[in-house]
């Protein structure tokens, strides 16, 4: 086989986890190339980046949580709504009742929770569809927060505004750069480095041919060259300010999340469900409870959104969240979600928010109005999913084929040009498969 088979081959559909998000995260990287030369150098600059990722960082977190609805074959319209009407409660506490702004956190996080068992419950005990008990839930959450708020806006103390516009603090010796977050970058390669010998090792155990060595060695090249760019650009913006606080959450939500989704049974089953709720139930899936938690889940996560949001803007007011829903649905589409469910990765959506956020931020170092670069995504999101899927039926080469054939193999499904069924591997006793379940056996 030659280089360049071996280069699609692995490098784009190859047997390591992460290889699937190569082919979104070149288009990320195109795009940003793009803007660079068209902004004469503006886009890649250290405040803009800092900006950038505080700006998008509530959105990427919304992503985290209805990556994980989608795959579940649901939708939830409410985020943006709840979002809000987390941040109006939580600032009220803090104005109104003196509550410390840790305790606060806590609060605006149970909120989320009750908010979720309300919309799990409808979902998964009363089958009612998400769409239905999410849209009541965004009319309802939205009215609550203007309500509540009484279409004000209400200040937030300084100590809870860290969370959103905060930054690693200065620390060891005086360089300039901040260490804190050049340490934050070599632990991030070391990572790469250890993920990828890891899974060499783990095929060589399996009895299966790992990557050619040089297209291990090109991949941790690669990913190891942008962690180190972007961590010198982060760690040398100005005086005062490094990788934001909102920026960790979301790395160590993303870290977690993902660890969550591909290692244990809670998140296979997830998946099961997404891919036929029927077959999942019966190989011992609790359809019922997977249901709720997701929507549960969804909604702490959105806020923890709206936090960050209020915390950012100092304030929380009656416009917070206004189309947030409609960024993280596209976040997960772009990032290789399927629309029926049972096929997507977390850091998948990160990619495609990322892909969102840097085009939304080109656009407007550009000058371009606002009502342009609403226009502008729109076409960017129906285009880049209709060309992708025009791509698959044809059997040509797919970006969302690439990023979702790894998944497919992993469960046992059998390769194709990008466009197969989508199989989910229902977990079992002691890690036993039970079943696979194919997106074709949905409805018989």
């Amino acid at each position: 086989m030659s280089r360049l088979k071996d280069l699609q081959k692995n490098l784009f559909g190859g047997t390591t986890s992460n290889a699937r998000q190569f082919g979104m995260i070149f288009t990320l990287v195109a795009i940003v190339v793009l803007f660079q030369i068209l902004t004469d150098g503006l886009t890649l600059r250290s405040d803009n980046l800092i900006a950038l990722f505080q700006q998008n960082s509530y959105i990427l977190i919304l992503a985290i949580g209805m990556l994980m609805v989608i795959v579940a074959g649901h939708i939830d319209l409410s985020v943006g709504s709840v979002a809000a009407f987390a941040g109006i409660l939580v600032a009220k506490a803090m104005a109104d009742w003196s509550l410390p702004w840790p305790v606060a956190i806590l609060f605006g996080l149970a909120i989320g929770a009750a908010i979720g068992a309300w919309q799990g419950f409808w979902v998964a005990y009363v089958g009612v569809p998400a769409f239905i008990v999410t849209l009541a839930g965004m009319l309802l959450f939205r009215g609550g927060n203007q309500f509540i708020g009484n279409a004000d806006t209400i200040p937030v103390p300084e100590g809870f505004r860290v969370i959103g516009s905060g930054f690693l603090p200065e620390v060891g010796p005086s360089t300039s750069y901040n260490n804190l977050t050049l340490l934050l970058g070599l632990a991030a390669c070391a990572a790469v480095v250890w993920r990828e010998l890891q899974a060499r090792r783990t095929r060589r155990e399996m009895d299966a041919a790992p990557a050619p060595m040089w297209i291990s060695v090109l991949r941790m090249a690669v990913m190891v060259g942008v962690i180190v760019f972007a961590s010198l650009r982060f760690a040398s913006g100005r005086v005062g300010t490094s990788f934001p606080v909102s920026g960790v959450i979301l790395v160590a939500l993303v870290l977690a999340y993902s660890f969550y989704t591909r290692n244990t049974a809670g998140g296979r089953h997830i998946y099961a469900v997404g891919g036929n709720s029927r077959a999942a139930e019966l190989s011992g899936v609790k359809l019922k409870r997977v249901n709720f938690l997701v929507m549960m889940n969804m909604s702490v996560l959105a806020a923890l959104a709206g936090m960050i949001f209020v915390a950012r803007s100092a304030a929380s007011g009656p416009q917070d969240g206004n189309g947030w829903e409609l960024d993280a649905i596209a976040a997960v589409f772009i990032g290789g979600a399927a629309v029926s469910g049972g096929i997507g990765t977390i850091s998948g959506s990160i990619v495609g928010g990322l892909v969102m956020a840097v085009l939304n931020n080109g656009l407007q170092l550009l000058g371009v109005g606002t009502d342009r670069v609403q226009i502008i995504k729109g076409l960017v999101l129906l285009l880049a999913v209709a060309l992708d899927v025009y791509n698959k039926s044809q059997g040509r080469f797919s970006v969302i084929g690439s990023l979702t054939r790894a998944v497919r193999r992993d469960s046992g499904a059998p390769p194709g040009a990008g466009g197969g069924p989508a199989t989910t591997s229902v977990p079992g006793p002691r890690g036993a498969d039970l079943t696979s379940v194919s997106s074709h056996q949905k409805g018989k």
